[in-house]
């Protein structure tokens, strides 16, 4: 079968290039954020339902407003509106706290190999992470994984996206913004729900397994996959871009 053309690479994050366990980063970023939330000043148990129930709603939401708009509007009718610089506080802990959570992280040299190499081949390159998070808890998981975040055309949070993994218009408005067709993109990561429902809109696939999480039972021998080292070395067999029709 002839290698498809690549027009863009589309990259998750968590448990592809940054090699984690995400049951684990989670339990320790709510713990912490829920620590840091009490000590300036919140109300724990008010805390924990707004944040729990702004998270629910940016993964049900089917509207077209951005995800930090649905977090914060739902944060605000649960928390309350007594408390008008709650905002502020909370974003406060991205830049302070949540730094630490990656202390002791290993990252795995194959990603900055792997991006390093796409990149002087020339491909747009897009980070697409689960866009709950403000660019810079995403910049400072990047910085984890030892790969730079200036490298990628496009890196999807919170504030830039409506929609969640896997729904497919998170996916359709990555490739509007893109340019690209589902055929003409590589999506890259290790979540056969989230990831490879990409693939329901024709987009080819890498499922990276260092940190695979398969809850569908996908059927993993019909598509591309292997470690992130496998991976890199697979994209080193890469043609160099070629921009057509443009």
């Amino acid at each position: 079968m002839e290698q498809r053309r690549y027009k863009a690479i589309f990259f998750d994050l968590d448990g592809t290039l940054l090699p984690m366990d995400m049951d684990e980063f989670l339990a320790k970023y709510f713990k912490l954020l829920g620590e840091y939330a009490v000590s300036v000043g919140l109300d724990a148990q008010r805390f924990n339902n707004a944040l729990t129930g702004g998270v629910r709603s940016m993964a049900v939401d089917s509207s077209d407003r951005m995800n930090d708009e649905v977090f914060w509007t739902t944060f605000h009718e649960l928390y309350g509106e007594d408390d008008p610089g709650v905002d502020a506080r909370i974003n406060e802990f991205y830049g302070t706290v949540f730094p630490h959570i990656g202390d002791g992280f290993e990252p795995n040299p194959a990603a900055a190999r792997a991006v390093a190499t796409l990149k002087r081949k020339g491909y747009p390159l897009f980070l697409t992470t689960m866009p709950m998070f403000p660019r810079l808890a995403v910049d400072w998981r990047c910085q984890w994984a030892g790969v730079n975040p200036g490298d990628f055309e496009r890196i999807t949070t919170y504030d830039n996206s409506f929609a969640c993994k896997p729904d497919l218009r998170y996916y359709r408005q990555n490739l509007q913004i893109a340019g690209c067709t589902g055929s003409e993109v590589l999506m890259v990561g290790n979540n056969t729900h989230e990831d490879l429902a990409a693939m329901e809109l024709g987009c080819d696939a890498y499922l990276v397994t260092d940190w695979l999480l398969d809850p569908v039972h996908f059927p993993i021998d019909t598509v591309k996959h292997g470690s992130l080292a496998d991976f890199a070395d697979w994209a080193e067999t890469l043609p160099a871009y070629e921009k057509t029709g443009e």
